[in-house]
């Protein structure tokens, strides 16, 4: 095969010879995604299945087959599978332990959100968070909702100063809450 190159052309023989290789892993792996996408169509309409699960199925043949694709390309380069390997599950732990460093501040966010959307109290409310029904908890107007506080105003029974709660979004909930409102208590966030 050499002896057919012209002479210019040996030195980059190993060169040309990866380049080729590399661009048949990567029309195998076209081909066989348009040969799969076509098939998961048909079956999806032979057998009636949703578009939300054709789509899916779509996508993760798609990401599986471009994912190998990926690893035989980068074992054509010279990089070692247990390199990688290593370096996928080292920043595996690290993304799960700053998860989980996380987590109280995520979880206030989340709750935020569902507070935004599901409006169970609003501005100028007056919110109790019962630790059990009989017994009275933090509560008093709300004044703000954020991302991971609700301040509440709560004011002395004998009329003093008023004190500020900073209460985690995430209590509102895990525990039981009194709403003392003057609006309609069912909101939405079309309303």
């Amino acid at each position: 095969m050499k002896n057919l190159l012209p002479d210019w052309a040996h030195p980059w023989i190993d060169v040309i010879t990866l380049g080729l290789q590399i661009a048949l892993i990567v029309f195998a792996a076209l081909l066989l995604r348009a040969l799969l996408n076509r098939f998961i169509n048909r079956l999806g309409a032979d057998k009636h299945l949703p578009l939300e699960m054709v789509v899916g199925s779509r996508r993760l043949s798609s990401v599986l087959i471009f994912g190998a694709a990926l690893l035989l390309v980068l074992d054509r380069l010279g990089v070692s599978g247990m390199v990688l390997w290593t370096a996928f599950t080292g920043f595996a732990a690290v993304a799960a332990v700053a998860f989980f460093a996380a987590w109280s501040v995520l979880s206030n966010i989340f709750c935020a959100l569902l507070i935004y959307t599901t409006r169970p109290f609003g501005l100028h409310d007056h919110v109790e968070l019962l630790e059990s029904g009989d017994k009275p908890g933090l509560g008093g107007e709300v004044m703000d909702i954020n991302l991971i506080y609700t301040t509440l105003k709560e004011l002395p029974p004998e009329g003093g100063e008023p004190s500020w709660l900073r209460v985690p979004n995430s209590l509102f909930f895990q525990r039981m809450m009194r709403l003392r409102t003057k609006e309609p208590v069912v909101r939405s966030l079309l309303d």
